[in-house]
């Protein structure tokens, strides 16, 4: 009995560890597809995203590796002591089994973080949710700025339904989609422009 509840902790140990290291994937992805975006001004574009999310992942997968080696290192040194522990950290004889449980729980989750950068379909998954969570991001700053420097609410009885719907349409709004419209009109500036010297250059000859 001991041995299953112990086992059915150490798998929610790992499922807590996976859980964590895709959302610090999932946060450090959005702030590249952010700046990628808005500051550099590019299109998205997912498999440009790949590199980052496959590096990421394998960046904790080396981080868990680590922890089980130091872990490992632990429990050697704590196999032959047998006085009264000095401090957290301090391992004794009695450890040994719980520092073995967690090699083994770190290893655990190296080996899943390093199937996963290996997979495609989750990086692009992850990819995705990243790229939602920075179009959330975008949509309530905009929110924000819209409620403090232009909201009149005294002017618009069904103000509140209104700006839910508004924003409901704003987040269905494409990132590339935007960058497209952005770049169409830029043309048609362009386009004017040369015609304009054109039609210079014809007077002049």
């Amino acid at each position: 009995m001991a041995t299953r509840q112990a086992r059915i902790k150490s798998s929610e140990i790992v499922a807590e560890g996976l859980y964590i290291a895709s959302a610090a994937t999932r946060l450090a992805l959005k702030n590249a597809i952010l700046v990628d975006i808005l500051a550099a001004g590019r299109d998205f574009d997912a498999d440009s995203f790949l590199d980052d999310a496959r590096q990421a992942l394998t960046s904790l997968a080396e981080e868990a590796e680590a922890d089980a080696e130091r872990t490992r290192r632990e429990r050697k040194a704590a196999s032959g002591r047998y006085s009264d522990s000095g401090g957290t950290h301090d391992y004794r004889s009695r450890d040994v089994t719980n520092l073995r449980r967690r090699r083994r729980q770190s290893l655990r989750i190296a080996k899943e973080l390093r199937e996963r950068a290996a997979d495609e379909t989750e990086l692009r998954k992850l990819i995705a949710d990243a790229r939602e969570a920075a179009w959330a991001e975008v949509a309530g700053n905009i929110d924000r700025t819209l409620r403090i420097e232009a909201a009149r609410p005294d002017l618009e009885p069904d103000y509140e339904r209104m700006r839910t719907a508004r924003m409901q349409a704003l987040r269905m709004v494409d990132l590339p989609r935007l960058r497209s419209q952005r770049r169409n009109a830029q043309h048609q500036v362009d386009e004017r422009e040369r015609a304009s010297t054109a039609d210079v250059s014809d007077i002049i000859d």
